[in-house]
């Protein structure tokens, strides 16, 4: 019997103001799916956020986005463990999504350069998780039985200031894989867009009250993506609330899991 859906989440792409000036696309990317196998059940979370200097870097973060999520679902389908996620199973993944841009790149008679995007991806069973990072954003995650928020793996700066890593750099990707203790009961996912909002740089941890005061709805909900909220979630990230405090594009996905003992219906596992 497969098992019964255990999480429930929400997620949000916005452009930035910077962008929206310059009549450009938003250049990030995110996706959130269950999958369920014959032997457990795990959350994929993950953003992607194009280069503003690459002028494909748009659809770079859409295929590293969907492209993560079925490499792992794949994975994981296939009978593969959580626990036994590190980083020479991370870059055989990465490899796939780097195939996929060099494909692309190919059609577009491009280089895969412009293609260039971050990537945080996060991948929590019931017993086990995993932070895959290339860059910048970054994962936050409320651990059962604490009110803290961890930050796993924080934003990576690159050599020069403004500067980060790629998902295509040359010859190979700087990666940061992250085994995470205890039981995972909130995580969030978000692009470097969101970070001035939920990551206190000089202490270097989350900000607690920003992402308690983002979860209080999403903890009314039963499994599955929430749309309405979702469509709250962005109507927010477009808010001068936060457009007063970053010009960049923002994606955040929040996602909770289903309490103990609280019947879940069955729901499809999906990639938006």
């Amino acid at each position: 019997m497969t098992p019964k859906a255990q999480w429930s989440w929400i997620g949000a792409c916005a452009i930035g103001t910077s962008h929206a000036r310059e009549e450009a696309p938003c250049d990030d990317a995110g996706a959130c799916i269950e999958v369920r196998t014959p032997t457990g059940s795990a959350l994929v979370a993950v953003v992607s956020d194009g280069a503003g200097s690459a002028k494909l870097s748009r659809y770079g973060s859409a295929i590293v986005a969907r492209g993560f999520c079925q490499a792992v679902a794949t994975f994981l389908r296939a009978g593969g463990s959580v626990s036994a996620v590190d980083e020479a199973r991370a870059r055989d993944w990465l490899d796939e999504i780097r195939d996929r841009i060099n494909g692309r790149a190919n059609v577009l008679g491009d280089m895969p350069r412009s293609f260039a995007a971050t990537m945080v991806g996060a991948i929590i069973a019931d017993d086990a998780a995993v932070v895959v990072h290339v860059g910048d954003g970054a994962c936050a995650c409320r651990i059962e039985g604490e009110t803290e928020w961890r930050v796993p793996s924080w934003p990576a700066q690159g050599e020069y200031a403004a500067t980060t890593y790629f998902v295509t750099d040359d010859p190979e990707p700087r990666v940061n894989v992250v085994a995470l203790d205890g039981r995972i009961e909130e995580v969030a996912v978000f692009t470097d867009g969101m970070e001035r909002l939920a990551l206190d740089f000089g202490a270097r941890v989350a900000f607690d009250r920003f992402f308690e005061s983002m979860f209080p709805a999403l903890r009314r909900t039963p499994e599955g993506r929430q749309r309405r909220l979702s469509m709250d979630l962005r109507n927010f990230l477009d808010s001068p609330q936060v457009t007063d405090r970053t010009e960049d594009d923002k994606t955040l996905v929040l996602a909770r899991r289903i309490p103990r003992g609280v019947a879940a219906s069955s729901a499809t596992a999906r990639i938006d």
